[in-house]
């Protein structure tokens, strides 16, 4: 089942995971050892993201190691993008409009 990227990221703990794995991968145990939840709590964070696409797990001998792929969060960066210029937009107008109040406010003084 592949799972929608909005979901992987919905959850703080699969969010500090993807942070943890940004930097270097890890194995499983590592990853469960910074988390104050059971392992199989966290092997299922790390299973929901992988079924995202946001993380790999390759075996290197005996150990099991999970690497971050964050390209998938492009799609939310994109989704994202669209808001950003109507909210800059918004706030924009509404620093006008407090400008505008504030020399009002000298004037009458």
């Amino acid at each position: 089942m592949r799972r929608d990227v909005f979901q992987a990221i919905a959850d703080p703990n699969r969010r500090q995971i993807l942070s943890l794995l940004a930097s270097n991968p890890l194995n499983l145990n590592s990853v469960a050892e910074q988390f104050d939840i059971s392992r199989p709590a966290v092997s299922k964070h790390i299973r929901i993201l992988t079924e995202c696409g946001l993380v790999v797990i390759k075996q290197t001998g005996r150990e099991r190691y999970c690497y971050a792929d964050l390209k998938p969060l492009k799609e939310v960066s994109d989704w994202t993008e669209k808001y950003q210029a109507f909210w800059t937009k918004k706030l924009d107008a509404l620093e006008v409009f407090l400008d505008k109040g504030k020399k009002t406010t000298r004037k009458k003084k």
